[in-house]
């Protein structure tokens, strides 16, 4: 079996293809700041939209990146060998068992032979996703990581904030912030002669502190709701006014009804399966995403042989370069009549 870091021809050609995807499923999709270009780096951001905080993660530099996920979704063979393709690895948690837990000894070793080899490592240090505008506490397996990396060869980790304005709805904004490089060498020789308990809780306190600098941090208590509220009334104000924007609808009417047929297939069973089979709605961005990459050759396969076969040339080939930004269409003419 291949290293997880080493090149492969497979993934390097659907690269681009699955960032540009990415790109396609925000209106606006803004980077600030970089990661450092060499050395051991470990990336950490907070964890709010499922997959698609990943896709964003990995969009923002063209060479490899190798991330961890939850370990369940490796437990059947196929998807776990897709994953791992897909420079995936399993980050068992405590809540799994542990003696499920002993096995991230083992990937831990495979992540530090990652970071030696010059290829950042990106892990969601909270743990688990959350839609919120807020942070879990951090975890200890960031700090276990790091703090083994550190021992062997200089370590940074790059606090790392991903803002969206709206969790639930496709084509929406986003803004990846990656912060000042933290030296874990530099912070574990600050805290000589503190014990492991006490270093790994500052250097939790430490990264929690950052991460929530990059993002819209809000606490989570009682006042949540309300003040998100806020904002988001904030926000609406900078919109169109409602009656123009229903004009635009209007006028724009055959062009989503192009859009409409011309992906049914693929916006139509997302939706069903958005709304009808996925209990998580912060999997809704993910599903959408996941029908663009694969619908979109698939549909343009179909259209390019049923018009190839019975339009002019120029009418086929006119609806094929249609059909590639008819998703996005689609779903900002809804966003557009969308309260």
């Amino acid at each position: 079996m291949s290293r997880i870091w080493e090149r492969n021809r497979g993934y390097t050609a659907l690269r681009p293809y699955v960032d540009l995807c990415t790109r396609l499923s925000y209106r606006k999709f803004r980077i600030e700041g970089s990661l450092p270009e060499s050395g051991a780096v470990l990336i950490a951001p907070n964890h709010c939209n499922t997959l698609m905080d990943a896709l964003v993660v990995l969009r923002s530099r063209h060479r490899a990146t190798v991330f961890g996920a939850r370990a369940d979704i490796f437990e059947q063979k196929t998807v776990a060998s897709i994953l791992r393709f897909l420079r995936i690895l399993p980050m068992v948690r405590r809540r799994d068992g542990i003696r499920n837990v002993m096995r991230n000894y083992e990937i831990f070793d495979e992540v530090d032979e990652v970071l030696a080899n010059d290829v950042p490592f990106c892990m969601f240090a909270e743990g688990r996703h959350r839609p919120m505008h807020s942070l879990l506490p951090i975890g200890k397996g960031i700090a276990r990581i790091a703090f083994a990396s550190a021992s062997k060869r200089p370590t940074v980790i790059v606090p790392t904030g991903i803002d969206y304005t709206d969790f639930f709805h496709y084509r929406g904004d986003v803004v990846l912030r990656f912060g000042e490089p933290i030296s874990v060498n530099e912070f574990l020789s600050a805290h000589e002669g503190e014990g492991e308990a006490a270093q790994y809780q500052a250097f939790r306190d430490l990264l929690f502190e950052r991460i929530s600098g990059l993002i819209t941090y809000l606490p989570d208590d009682e006042q949540y709701a309300e003040r998100w509220a806020a904002i988001e009334a904030e926000r609406k104000k900078t919109r169109l006014p409602r009656g123009l924007r229903y004009l635009i609808a209007a006028l724009t009417a055959p062009f989503f009804a192009l859009a409409a047929l011309l992906t049914l297939p693929m916006w139509g069973i997302s939706e069903f399966l958005c709304h009808r089979k996925i209990k998580d709605a912060a999997f809704r961005n993910s599903i959408r995403f996941a029908f663009r990459l694969i619908g979109t050759p698939l549909m343009l396969l179909l259209w390019g042989l049923v018009l190839g076969l019975t339009a002019p040339w120029w009418v086929a080939v006119g609806a094929c370069l249609y059909l590639l930004c008819s998703y996005s269409i689609f779903y900002d003419w809804l966003n557009l009549v969308r309260e």
